[in-house]
């Protein structure tokens, strides 16, 4: 029996598990250095480098599109910034020019309620009854101080072109000694603030006879 054995042991052929260590032609197991080393080491180095010059133009690309990306950002930025200062210098502007708009409508207004005063001072002073250095005219004269330094100018002048838009016509008295609308008479003067009419002058006006 165990003749039979070993005669049929010598009879196999050996079973090649792993060609890669193993020599076709000798039959030596190769060592693995030589076997996985040695004969991949080229292909192994030719593969890196070709994973290298991949990677780095890989990287190339991907850094002009980070440069482009982020120049688009400053840019964008750089558009919101000026337009949000253009924003705010125009806010500024009209919180100014309101304020001073509502200062403007608020001292008008105070000067309105006031003009029956001034009124009664001028027909004072057209009977002769402001004296110089009376009471009454020092009073006179310190009101329309005041009012003149918030910018109130009289309006309307005997002789001057009637302007509808600071004149208001009372009365109108055909002239052939007038070639336009002129203003023949006051009867109640008209203030202006600055810009702003308070009060239009009430005139008689001369106008053209036909």
């Amino acid at each position: 029996m165990s003749d039979n054995n070993d005669e049929r042991h010598e009879n196999e052929e050996p079973v090649i598990r792993d060609k890669r260590r193993i020599d076709p032609e000798t039959g030596d197991v190769r060592e693995p250095d030589a076997a996985a080393v040695g004969d991949d080491t080229p292909a192994a180095e030719a593969v890196d480098a070709d994973g290298a010059d991949a990677a780095e133009e890989l990287s190339d690309a991907d850094q002009a599109l980070l440069d482009q990306a982020a120049q688009d950002l400053v840019a964008e930025m750089r558009s919101d910034m000026l337009r949000a200062q253009a924003e705010l210098v125009n806010f500024r502007t009209r919180v100014e020019r309101d304020r001073a708009a509502n200062r403007e409508a608020v001292i008008a207004e105070v000067i309105r309620s006031l003009l029956p005063a001034l009124d009664d001072l001028a027909r004072a002073e057209a009977h002769g009854d402001l004296i110089e250095g009376a009471p009454l005219t020092i009073i006179a004269q310190k009101l329309r101080g005041a009012f003149e330094k918030y910018g109130l100018r009289q309006i309307g002048e005997k002789g001057e072109a009637f302007d509808p838009a600071f004149h208001e016509a009372v009365v109108q008295l055909p002239s052939p000694d007038v070639t336009v609308n002129t203003i023949a008479d006051v009867i109640e003067p008209g203030y202006v603030l600055g810009d702003r009419l308070v009060r239009p002058a009430k005139v008689a006006v001369s106008v053209p006879a036909e």
